[in-house]
């Protein structure tokens, strides 16, 4: 990158590329061209820059001046005033929220400085299409430190002194695993990364395996030297296609440069990788049930013992790590598990990856040292609540995990503390809810989701989950009965302690979390027949304000359910049996005179 006196880096990442990042960086080189500035100014695609919501992102190097919402149109302006003049384009640049004040650099806000980049570390940073740029960033000196300086027990070891634990979920001691791993004798043995990420709102491992594939491939290779084996496998769901494109460039591309294959880097070591597709079935994201997927088999789970590590793809030993554990391996190796150690609390060591979503003002995909509070990242780091609304609760662990409201907001997020309030890390997904979320709907949704994804295989999932869906369905649309809230609490709690899998165990916490802390709004459903929130069509009542109300006709004239009568310059009524709360006559009406109850 020194040849150049400039750097055009792009986000390419599937949310920016939506947005025609590709169109931007095509527009950017033949702007580059014009001006003559080829052997000057090399325009690149990265992944993710973080600052989604700020999207399309363009990052000017070396003066680190970031442009958002940039349109292909924006590129003559940002190649003729910054690049040939040197001048800054004040209306791309980020404006801090709440003022009129724009800032080159939003990575440079005090706000922004609690976050610490390790996963992340070369996204938005290289173009992740390109190995040499990896390798300038210490890509692979972790992997040829290992299998020319240390044994396959000296690196167990270093991952474990590190306490680095499972970031898929269940937080599980990853040296542990692969100390496990290596101590079943075989012929054969796999290394799995789980891409198969299903969490609603969740996109950390995508965006992973979009700007950084070669650190998950390193981390791989260096587990199949720890605990012998040759064969590696990604299992990654078809939904991602870029991800897809990209691992199968840097695979390529590592293989050229003998980084993969036979007698790697000159040693007796041999290591490969192939990728293998899901369909998208979110209980896949278990561990058996993602190794029988692998095996053509219907994705379901087993009991354990055995343990994957015991007899797993093709009844072989195998170790199962997901993108975000395998993503941290190779920065451990080389800075060492003290360093990895210093960073997070004394039981969750190191940082975790957020697809921070939903009623934020800075939605993106963030990474926090651990022990970092829930009020630092949504009020800090989130930029708090949308349009100035109170906070009402947060999602942690998608639909494992559970609700948190704003007594919890001061709590340190790791593995054990988000247990002990009732939810879970899960994979990192966090979507925040405002005073407009209802929260019985809330746990429908979640319930639906995983009502769906059940594999059906114990009855306790495949029956208890449907049954728990129809009784919030009869709440959120005015059957509900206190009998229902009593049967959610007892249902709930034995479908969690006969579930086969996670999928099961976990799929009652969005309904008691937000029981536990929500159950007024259940009890207003259900004895008032009335949503507080405003969400829940089938209990909403479309009204007219007679004070307001001139009489003027529109309503009537596109209500689709005929509802709406009145004479002329007379208030209009609205038939609430014939009303299909649409919700047309209050976009219609240009007086306010129509509001919702």
């Amino acid at each position: 990158m020194a040849d150049y006196k400039y750097h055009i880096l792009v986000c390419g990442g599937t949310s920016c590329q939506s947005s025609r990042s590709d169109d931007i960086v095509a527009a950017l080189q033949d702007e580059v061209r014009r001006a003559g500035l080829t052997e000057e100014c090399k325009v690149l695609t990265t992944g993710c820059f973080g600052f989604c919501d700020q999207g399309p992102i363009v990052k000017i190097l070396p003066d680190n001046t970031v442009y958002t919402r940039v349109r292909p149109s924006d590129a003559i302006e940002i190649v003729a005033e910054h690049i040939v003049k040197g001048k800054k384009i004040d209306r791309m640049l980020y404006r801090i929220k709440g003022t009129n004040d724009r800032i080159s650099d939003p990575a440079e806000l005090e706000d922004q400085q609690k976050q610490l980049r390790i996963v992340l570390r070369n996204c938005g940073v290289i173009d992740p299409e390109n190995i040499n740029e990896y390798i300038a960033r210490d890509g692979y000196a972790a992997l040829a430190k290992c299998i020319t300086e240390m044994t396959p027990v000296e690196v167990i070891e270093e991952v474990k002194k590190s306490g680095l634990r499972g970031r898929g979920g269940a937080g599980f001691s990853t040296g542990l695993k692969w100390q496990f791993a290596r101590g079943y004798e075989d012929d054969q043995k796999y290394v799995v990364c789980n891409a198969d990420e299903g969490d609603p709102g969740a996109f950390m491992d995508r965006s992973v395996l979009e700007g950084d594939p070669n650190s998950v491939i390193e981390a791989m290779a260096i587990c199949g030297y720890a605990i012998g084996a040759t064969q590696g496998r990604v299992y990654i769901r078809a939904e991602y296609p870029l991800a897809i494109e990209r691992l199968n460039k840097a695979i390529a591309q590592a293989r050229e440069y003998g980084l993969l294959g036979n007698n790697i880097l000159g040693t007796d070591f041999n290591f490969d990788i192939e990728l293998m597709f899901g369909a998208g079935a979110f209980v896949c994201g278990e561990e058996t049930a993602l190794i029988h997927s692998m095996e053509g088999k219907r994705g379901e789970p087993t009991t354990k013992p055995p343990f994957p590590a015991e007899k797993g793809f093709w009844g072989k030993p195998t170790n199962v790590n997901n993108v975000e554990t395998f993503a941290n391996v190779p920065m451990i190796l080389l800075k060492g598990a003290d360093w990895f150690r210093s960073i997070g609390t004394e039981k969750s060591p190191g940082t975790k990856v957020f697809a921070l979503a939903g009623k934020v003002n800075n939605v993106g995909l963030i990474e926090v040292p651990m022990g970092t509070t829930l009020r630092e990242v949504i009020y800090e780091i989130g930029g708090g609540i949308k349009n100035g609304n109170r906070f009402k609760a947060v999602q942690t662990g998608g639909p494992s995990g559970g609700c948190l409201t704003e007594d919890d907001l001061d709590t340190p997020i790791d593995f054990d503390n988000l247990i002990a309030k009732g939810s879970m890390m899960g994979s990192g997904g966090m979507i925040v809810m405002d005073e407009d979320d209802c929260m019985p709907a809330v746990a429908k949704f979640y319930l639906e989701f995983t009502q769906e994804e059940s594999c059906g295989k114990c009855t306790s999932c495949r029956v208890g989950t449907t049954r728990l869906s129809e009784l919030l369905t009869d709440i959120t649309e005015g059957r509900g009965t206190m009998e229902h809230i009593d049967e959610l609490k007892r249902l709930s709690q034995t479908i969690k302690d006969t579930a086969l899998c996670g999928l099961g165990q976990t799929a009652p916490n969005p309904v008691l979390s937000t029981l536990k802390s929500f159950e007024d709004e259940y009890i207003v459903h259900v004895v008032d027949k009335r949503c507080p929130a405003g969400r829940c069509q089938a209990l909403l009542s479309y009204m007219v304000d007679p004070g307001k109300c001139k009489g003027c006709g529109l309503c009537t004239k596109h209500c689709p359910g005929e509802a709406i009568s009145g004479g002329l310059k007379m208030a209009h009524k609205i038939d609430q049996e014939k009303c299909l709360k649409c919700g047309v006559c209050i976009d219609i009406c240009r007086f306010n005179a129509i509001s919702k109850r």
